[in-house]
């Protein structure tokens, strides 16, 4: 990219900050009380359901039926802090591969204790899941659909040294 277009770009995002950004001390409550659900396509629930509660230790908490299309599960994960990772599959639809798109998910972010963020690594790697490793406290891969995921080991509120909370 261009130096003058990558100066554009960092003027508008210092505009949009200074305009918007509000120290901690003089930020309002948020009107919401956490994240609910995720949810993601699953092209199939018991290959999901192994990868991520065996593999990555998030117990699935409940399997129902998606009142979208009916013969579909919407199955639930425990992210912890009363938060889940849920998954639908569309039996009989073609839906295709997870494609990684611009104006779509690019990546979802978990995070994890950093004895847990090792293990987990090492379990993946085990498993023959390719994985990349960035920061020394993030780990990137994904899982049997596609789906891009980072494990960040990372206190929640902080990115890479910085409170983002």
């Amino acid at each position: 990219m261009p130096a003058a277009d990558l100066d554009a770009i960092r003027a508008e995002r210092e505009r949009i900050r200074s305009a918007y950004l509000r120290p901690r001390e003089h930020r309002p409550p948020s009107s919401a009380r956490g994240l609910h659900h995720a949810a993601i396509v699953s092209g199939n629930v018991e290959r999901t359901v192994r990868f991520y509660q065996e593999l990555l230790e998030f117990p699935l908490t409940e399997m129902i039926e998606n009142r979208d299309y009916e013969g579909s599960t919407h199955f639930f994960f425990d992210l912890g802090n009363q938060n889940l990772l849920a998954f639908f599959d569309f039996p009989g639809l073609d839906l295709g591969p997870y494609a990684e798109v611009l104006g779509g998910l690019h990546h979802v972010a978990i995070s994890v204790e950093p004895q847990k963020w090792a293990r987990l690594a090492a379990k993946l790697e085990a498993a023959g899941v390719q994985v990349q490793r960035e920061s020394g406290t993030s780990i990137y891969f994904r899982d049997p659909d596609g789906t891009r995921l980072e494990l960040i080991c990372d206190p929640l509120g902080e990115m890479y040294g910085t409170g983002v909370l």
